[in-house]
């Protein structure tokens, strides 16, 4: 098992049992103790969980999203393939409104030195496009970031929202499925999204295939609201048909 599989598992049977011994992980993953205690130090350090002696507690409740430090080490890539696939959907000079999360900020390294302009919507995206070669025309929005994701929210951003037109809005999410629509775990950030989607002609999703099976608690937009899905080979086959009966045209990398 590669380090990322494990730290997810560790991640995922902490938080269902609420707490866990270094014993009963080593036993879970077939790791040694020593490296179940380096596992644990690094989740601890990224705000998972909180060590005790001989294992260690969550600190994740249910329905909550892992955080982005832990996010952005799985499926990098499966994000890289989907991040290219979005950025040949995008033609020069278009305007592009680019959501937050770990698969958009991989789309923002895709555009970088593109000659488009591109409003981003996370601290992350905003440095990976600035760091590009000069063709680019960022755009910065106001708003606070949420603290461990950078993800920006609130009225400032809103109004950024609002002010401004795009012809495409890139964006992320914690759950898609044809019935439940696009859902987020954060209200703040689910209003975000809403606005990006009003703002802009067309909506491409990006999500890998997980997602395609889950539901978060803040609505955003029903699948017909979305024009485009490019996801992963891993997403359910069920689910790919019911969103394209919706009228999403799904794309697998």
């Amino acid at each position: 098992m590669v380090n990322t599989d494990r730290l997810r598992q560790i991640t995922d049977a902490v938080r269902e049992a609420g707490s866990l011994g270094v014993g009963d992980l080593a036993a879970l993953t077939g790791a040694s103790e020593m490296t179940i205690r380096r596992d644990l130090e690094t989740l601890a350090a990224q705000g998972v969980l909180e060590r005790f002696r001989g294992g260690a507690r969550s600190l994740l409740v249910r329905g909550e999203e892992p955080p982005f430090a832990l996010r952005a080490q799985e499926g990098v890539e499966a994000k890289r393939r989907i991040a290219a696939d979005v950025a040949g959907l995008i033609a020069d000079g278009e305007t592009v409104v680019l959501d937050s999360g770990t698969t958009c900020l991989e789309v923002a390294r895709a555009l970088r030195g593109r000659r488009i302009t591109v409003l981003p919507l996370s601290l992350p995206a905003v440095n990976a496009l600035a760091d590009g070669p000069g063709r680019t025309a960022l755009l910065v929005p106001g708003g606070r970031p949420r603290p461990g994701e950078g993800a920006l929210t609130g009225p400032l951003t809103l109004a950024s929202l609002a002010a401004l037109r795009f012809d495409t809005a890139v964006v992320g999410c914690c759950g898609l499925t044809a019935e439940q629509g696009l859902t987020a775990y954060d209200l703040d950030d689910a209003a975000v999204k809403q606005a990006a989607i009003r703002a802009a002609q067309r909506t491409v999703a990006v999500a890998d295939g997980a997602k395609l099976s889950r539901t978060a608690h803040a609505f955003v937009a029903p699948a017909g609201a979305l024009h485009t899905l490019v996801t992963d080979a891993t997403a359910p086959r069920s689910e790919i048909a019911a969103l394209g009966a919706a009228g999403v045209a799904v794309r697998t990398v």
